[in-house]
């Protein structure tokens, strides 16, 4: 299966080719035809009639100062051979070739034409100035030009604008595709993150959790995960522990009644057995009987803990104060508790609960009690109250000296204790009903160092309006 990291690749080459394409195209045209429009051919052909019209020029101004010189027109400048030391140096030249006329250009940058000819043992010199046309700036002028034909006519321009072009082109995309392989690779790690956490999940894995190190739409799925993967973890437990109860409730139920059916008879028997037996040996029968009977007094009391424990009280949920029902049992229990000291820290802001009456007063009782009994003589009970999500939490913390490691780990199963007081059943049940009203208890750490138990019950988010649980 292709990955996310990859699709977003294959989305961006898809999205970018295209137009890239279109783009390159569109470029290349343009540029095609604005060099057509910038071609050499015009500028060759230029230079070239500026030479031809430049050579007649030059040739119609020689033969005219070639004939002014021969009708007397133009007047001559000579330089005696005696004197040739202090000839200019165009002269000089032309009196040592040997050659019987010549034409040069002299002034500034070729704005005049001199007709130098040779008589007897000097040289007459004829000038005539060109109207301001310097020819050896457009000499110059000109073979620059031809240059620049020449080398233009040996370059291949388009060839080399449009690998110039691939080449930007190209540089770009590339620049722009790295960001996204980073982009695609942090918003694939936590999609792939998830994807693991629920596959782990789904293997068994119920304590699995990812870390959210984000605050967007990413971010927020992973932090609802951890609560799906949080409230499915509960639900299960409470589904195990549930199924569990139900086991231990058919049990009780049927010992229960099978217990009954014995204890009556047995009691009856024995109390009839006292009733007939002779005045001399009642007392001791008596003595006797009461130990039977006080032991089937204290089976009764299991029979009946095992009735309590299988039955299902209705719910019944309503709209309750939990910090008038705390405070109202820690008062229920002060006077058998004369030397246990009760603390309570309630927040006033809690609100209220959305669960029966008799089931919390219940659970409230049963933790409270243990506390006391837990904590001892001056020991110390605090019960707090507070808002944590959409839960009233209620803690109860003791004094006492704790819990042992394998007392943590069967507290809520259900047992069978012999104690003065007690049956073993109390917090099964309080569990069982906490359950049974959308919460549950859970042992936890204590602040005064010995046992302590959470109760959460879903809360009201307004009169009337009990929260989803």
């Amino acid at each position: 299966m292709r990955s996310l990291r990859s699709r977003l690749v294959a989305a961006f080459l898809v999205a970018t080719l295209l137009p890239l394409g279109a783009t390159i195209w569109i470029t290349t045209s343009l540029l095609e035809r604005s060099l057509g429009y910038a071609t050499t051919e015009e500028l060759d052909l230029l230079s070239q009639t500026l030479e031809r019209t430049m050579r007649q020029f030059y040739e119609r101004e020689r033969r005219s100062l070639k004939a002014d010189a021969a009708g007397g027109r133009a007047a001559a400048t000579p330089y005696a051979a005696p004197d040739a030391s202090a000839w200019p140096e165009p002269v000089r030249s032309f009196w040592e070739s040997g050659e019987p006329e010549r034409f040069a250009l002299s002034g500034s940058s070729g704005d005049r034409l001199d007709y130098m000819t040779r008589v007897a043992e000097r040289v007459n010199v004829y000038s005539r100035e060109l109207g301001g046309i310097q020819m050896q700036a457009l000499a110059a002028q000109l073979r620059d030009a031809r240059e620049l034909v020449g080398s233009m006519e040996g370059r291949d321009l388009r060839r080399g604008f449009t690998l110039t072009l691939l080449l930007l082109v190209a540089l770009v995309w590339l620049v722009s595709l790295a960001p996204l392989f980073f982009i695609a690779h942090r918003i694939s790690r936590p999609i792939q993150e998830l994807t693991a956490g629920l596959t782990r999940f789904a293997a068994g894995d119920w304590d699995q959790r990812l870390a959210p190190a984000r605050d967007d739409e990413v971010g927020q799925a992973v932090a609802a995960f951890n609560h799906m993967a949080e409230q499915l973890r509960r639900s299960r437990e409470r589904l195990v522990y549930l199924t569990q109860i139900s086991s231990w409730e058919s049990l009780a139920r049927k010992t229960a009644h099978e217990l009954k059916n014995s204890l009556t008879p047995i009691r009856l028997t024995v109390e009839e057995m006292v009733a007939r037996q002779p005045h001399s040996d009642r007392a001791f029968m008596q003595e006797a009987a009461q130990i039977v009977i006080s032991e089937i007094e204290t089976l009764e009391r299991r029979v009946r803990a095992f009735s309590e424990f299988a039955s299902e009280p209705a719910v019944n949920p309503e709209v309750l104060d939990v910090n008038a029902i705390v405070g109202e049992r820690v008062a229920l229990l002060t006077p058998a508790h004369p030397t246990t000291i009760y603390r309570c820290r309630l927040d006033p802001l809690a609100p209220h609960a959305w669960a029966g009456t008799d089931l919390v007063k219940g659970i409230l009782t049963n933790l409270l009690a243990n506390g006391a009994e837990a904590a001892g003589p001056g020991g110390m009970v605090e019960t707090t109250t507070r808002l944590e999500g959409r839960e009233v939490v209620v803690e109860v913390h003791d004094s006492g000296p704790g819990l042992g490691e394998e007392a943590a780990r069967t507290l809520f199963e259900p047992t069978i204790t012999f104690k003065k007081h007690g049956m073993g059943l109390g917090l099964s049940i309080a569990k069982k009903n906490a359950l049974r009203m959308g919460g549950d208890i859970t042992l936890v750490t204590s602040a005064l160092g010995g046992a302590a138990f959470r109760v959460t019950l879903p809360c009201v988010r307004g009169a009337g309006d009990p929260a989803d649980t």
